[in-house]
């Protein structure tokens, strides 16, 4: 039986716990180790891995209590097989420049570690092939990335690197995608970026950046995430991207822009998220941008924004929407109804579309439940409606209650009037209703009970009135659900409503019509014996002749008799 030689090891995700074993270290016929997602323990030393001469590819990443020496560095290590290093999430202090001569390394990712300071020249000068570097999550002061050539993809994120920007080569054909979010950078985004014609991915958010953002970005065709978020960035925003851009991402979140909307945007047909909120953009709705089919998300929050949404756009307009956020701007007018009909992506999305776990875009803040939350992936299956601290006026749409696969609603801090439309009760995913700081009047709903997602209700400082509804998720909500309506009773309130008044005693039209003309003919006879006796009375006593008026008299009220009995007959039937 010929002699196994042992090539690969995969033990990752699994709970082995403690050193690796020295013997390991002697399998010289090893390619390719994989050990991440463990208890491990203890310290790689150079000297440990430089026995495996046949090692191509390690993976030690996500075991926290798994530290890397760099002693021995003045050793010129060659690792000539090496082409992938992964030591993701453990506790590494230094970055391993004894990887220096590893020429044809590619991977490198040591991010979420403990490494701090500068990454000096001499330290990866040899690393000519490496085209993948991730370094995000560390506490990396300045790295020299002048010196690569190969690099296709750069992770800095959530370092302390400071000044301008990293020098890239205007050498850099390749370059693919390039990530230095969460860092003190400052200055200006260097002219020499506009030089990689191949960037895909460029994210710089939050930092200190200033100055205008360059025009030339918008000619990069192949770029399709762009995130200058959380900086200082002033002036307008390029009006130069250019046709067939395969832009999918902008975000310029907080920073300080102004003047409008470009309207070159509607060359990015592929585009599927826009983010300007927190600038200074003075505009009117960008209603234009509904001809781009794949938009999924638009946020205008707190910006200038003013004036009417349209309620006549094409049926075919904003087809893939799921977030729309044009919170704390000036709009005005009535809510626009047939723009609520065209959202199709807030409805029927089908159940098999909510349990995949497909995602758009990134990094996105929107406010949730009265919170404002960054979220880092958005899952498709989320939708949002906030058109809240503006000016709109009028009452809430019935047609609202058809976007069925809506999960957040917020109008809250306009000037809406009217009652509160039953059709909400139709919106059977809905998890956050605020409707509070309006003039609604009338009764809650009692359709609303049946959201039986519903974590948050906000109906306060309304006028509001009547009996709060009861059951489901109304018997969770708090007495901030409903204050500032004078008019509601009920729990959770302590105000309690008053039992309802017995209906008061009611005739019957027949009857009471019956009743009308008896006394009609009761008084008429009444009149007419009244007046009859008083005249004959006189005339008697002043011919004094009684007896035979007597007579006549008697004979007079026998036909009155006669005939006031006919008459009431006639009328009983």
């Amino acid at each position: 039986m010929p002699n196994l030689i042992l090539q690969k090891v995969y033990l990752s995700n699994n709970e082995i716990s403690g050193s690796v074993p020295s013997f390991f270290f002697d399998l010289v016929y090893l390619t390719s180790v994989n050990l991440s997602s463990n208890n491990l323990t203890g310290i790689i030393t150079p000297d440990m891995l430089s026995k495996l001469v046949n090692l191509e590819d390690l993976d030690l990443s996500n075991n926290s209590l798994l530290s890397l020496s760099n002693n021995g560095t003045a050793v010129n290590y060659s690792f000539p097989n090496l082409w992938s290093f992964k030591f993701s999430s453990c506790n590494i202090h230094k970055f391993p420049s004894f990887l220096r001569k590893a020429e044809n390394l590619q991977i490198l990712d040591i991010s979420k570690n403990n490494i701090s300071g500068q990454i000096h020249k001499w330290e990866i000068e040899g690393m000519s092939s490496l085209y993948y570097l991730h370094l995000s999550y560390n506490f990396l002061t300045g790295i020299d990335l002048f010196g690569f050539r190969n690099l296709e993809i750069v992770d800095l994120r959530s370092n302390l690197l400071q000044g301008s920007p990293p020098i890239i080569s205007t050498t850099w054909d390749s370059m693919q995608q390039l990530f230095m979010s969460g860092n003190n950078l400052t200055s200006v985004i260097p002219f020499s970026y506009c030089n990689l014609t191949s960037l895909e991915v460029l994210d710089l958010a939050n930092n200190s950046l200033g100055g205008k953002i360059p025009e030339c970005l918008g000619n990069l065709s192949d770029l399709s995430v762009l995130d200058l978020r959380m900086n200082k960035f002033h002036g307008i925003i390029p009006n130069s991207f250019v046709s067939g851009s395969r832009l999918r991402t902008l975000n310029l979140n907080d920073n300080q822009l102004e003047g409008r909307l470009p309207s070159s945007l509607g060359n990015c047909s592929e585009l599927e998220v826009l983010d300007v909120g927190y600038n200074s953009l003075n505009d009117t709705f960008p209603y234009w941008l509904g001809v781009l089919l794949w938009l999924k998300v638009l946020i205008l929050r707190s910006n200038r924004f003013h004036g009417a949404i349209s309620n006549s756009m094409p049926a075919f307009y904003f087809p893939q929407l799921r977030i729309i956020d044009v919170a704390q701007n000036d709009f005005t007018g009535l809510l626009p109804s047939n723009y609520f009909k065209i959202l199709k992506g807030m409805r029927d999305v089908a159940p098999a579309d909510k349990a995949k776990l497909e995602y758009v875009g990134d990094n996105v803040q929107v406010v949730m439940k009265g919170l404002e939350v960054e979220l880092e992936r958005i899952l498709t299956s989320f939708t949002t409606i906030d058109f809240s601290s503006n000016r709109f006026h009028g009452e809430i749409p019935k047609e609202l209650g058809e976007l069925n696969s809506l999960v957040l609603l917020n109008l809250s801090h306009n000037s809406l009037s009217g009652q509160i439309p039953s059709s909400l009760g139709k919106l059977a995913e809905l998890e956050s209703l605020d409707l509070s700081s309006n003039k609604l009047e009338g009764r809650i709903p009692e359709q609303l009970t049946k959201l039986t997602f519903l974590s948050l209700l906000n109906l306060s400082h309304n006028e509001l009135v009547g009996h709060i509804p009861e059951g489901k998720q109304f018997s969770t909500f708090s007495n901030d659900s409903y204050v500032g309506n004078s008019g509601l009773c009920g729990f959770p309130l302590t105000k309690k409503c008053e039992p309802p008044r017995p209906p008061s005693p009611q005739f019957d039209e027949e009857d009471d019509s019956t009743a009308v003309f008896e006394w009609k003919f009761a008084l008429a006879g009444y009149g007419c014996g009244l007046v009859l006796g008083l005249s004959l009375g006189y005339i008697a006593f002043t011919t004094g002749k009684p007896w035979w008026v007597v007579k006549k008299v008697e004979k007079y009220q026998q036909k009155l008799v006669q005939a006031g009995a006919e008459d009431l007959a006639t009328v009983a039937s």
